[in-house]
């Protein structure tokens, strides 16, 4: 087994971490480390996997998956520690975590903010533990994505394998572009 910080052994076999990762930033990135000093292995759930080219999800799962590959990969992040896949939302909410279970290995810890998962998982039988924020008013998908529609700067705010990522795929010109509306005076409404 291995060893905690300090000379202490992993809590935890394999941990569950579900997010959006609209776009996968340095708080998601705290958290995967954070996390995996707790436990040999984490599964990390892209969620709302079905969702893309909306304001806000603006980004598909195969791209949500390369940009959080990338820059784990550049973080130091072993493969062999972690893996990701995709799962969609579910038509109930009660059925969401039956998809879970039956779309990932079999994981003995979830970690979590979001009040409705922590829920469902709990009531599921899960151990739910949060995830201390790491700057979360700066570290934030939504003010990633406000900044790019402001023209403001976001680079400090992600990884630079997720800046060039969005870079390459013009992730910019999407989240612009999906603000619009075809209204008069071209405002959401």
């Amino acid at each position: 087994m291995n060893k905690l910080r300090g000379g202490g052994e992993k809590v935890f076999k394999r941990a569950l971490f579900v997010g959006r990762f609209q776009p996968f930033h340095y708080g998601h990135l705290h958290a995967v480390r954070t996390i995996l000093e707790e436990a040999e292995e984490l599964v990390i759930v892209v969620g709302s996997a079905q969702m893309s080219h909306e304001p806000d999800n603006p980004f598909t799962a195969g791209e949500r998956i390369e940009m959080i590959q990338r820059a784990l990969d550049a973080a130091g992040v072993d493969r062999r520690r972690y893996m990701l896949i995709p799962i969609p939302d579910a038509p109930a909410h009660r059925v969401w975590v039956s998809q879970v279970e039956s779309q990932t290995p079999k994981f003995d810890i979830v970690y979590t903010n979001q009040p409705l998962t922590r829920r469902l998982l709990m009531e599921a039988g899960y151990e739910v533990r949060g995830i201390r924020l790491h700057k979360r008013g700066q570290y934030e998908a939504t003010e990633i994505r406000r900044r790019i529609l402001a023209g403001e700067d976001w680079r400090v705010l992600v990884p630079e394998e997720v800046y060039r990522f969005l870079k390459e795929i013009d992730g910019e010109g999407r989240i612009r572009d999906l603000a619009k509306t075809d209204t008069v005076n071209n405002r959401r409404r």
